[in-house]
């Protein structure tokens, strides 16, 4: 029987699953766990492994018949939300209760956000093809990085205080921005 995944072995500590773009596990374990031991996990977590392949299978018929953005549309949503989205910083940072440093908006392949450890911020000009909702979700988020630089509970907790709607406009940003980011591949 052929296996249904590929086998990486290394130093580490546990096993770990991981599915492709195309779909394809990848199991990485370590040298000392037995092949009928990952056999065994796999089996168990057939429900989260065929989630994820139904997830990407989703994202890529969403994706699929997307034109990529020109340089001049591209450049074109880079001006609105130079334009846009430090305002929004300027309304949340005062709310959120932090200072921050540089603003800057980029082309960016696979992130909507980010904050540097020096409090400077980059957005996606790709936020513009977003409902504003998303957009101050994805300010407020970056934002609450200036006192938590992590995803633990008290980060989500005070997002969701800053911006109570912030689990829904995540979600939607979740389900429809694959389709967005694949715009931003030329």
């Amino acid at each position: 029987m052929e296996k249904e995944y590929q086998l990486i072995r290394s130093d580490r500590k546990t096993v770990g699953l991981q599915i492709k773009k195309d779909g394809s596990l990848v199991v990485r374990a370590p040298y000392g766990v037995s092949e009928r031991e990952i056999e065994r996990l796999v089996r168990e977590k057939r429900d989260w492994i065929e989630k994820h392949r139904t997830k990407i299978e989703e994202t890529r018929a969403q994706t699929e018949n997307v034109q990529p953005l020109t340089y001049e549309e591209l450049q074109t949503l880079a001006e609105r939300a130079l334009a846009y989205i430090p305002q929004r910083v300027r309304y949340y940072a005062p709310k959120v209760g932090v200072t921050y440093g540089r603003i800057t908006i980029r082309n960016q392949k696979s992130r909507w956000g980010s904050c540097s450890a020096k409090g400077n911020l980059n957005f996606n000009c790709l936020l513009m093809l977003t409902p504003p909702e998303v957009i101050d979700s994805v300010v407020v988020h970056e934002l609450c990085h200036r006192k938590e630089m992590n995803h633990s509970p008290r980060f989500y907790a005070e997002v969701r205080r800053v911006f109570p709607e912030y689990d829904r406009w995540n979600k939607w940003l979740k389900q429809n921005g694959a389709a967005i980011m694949e715009k931003n591949k030329s």
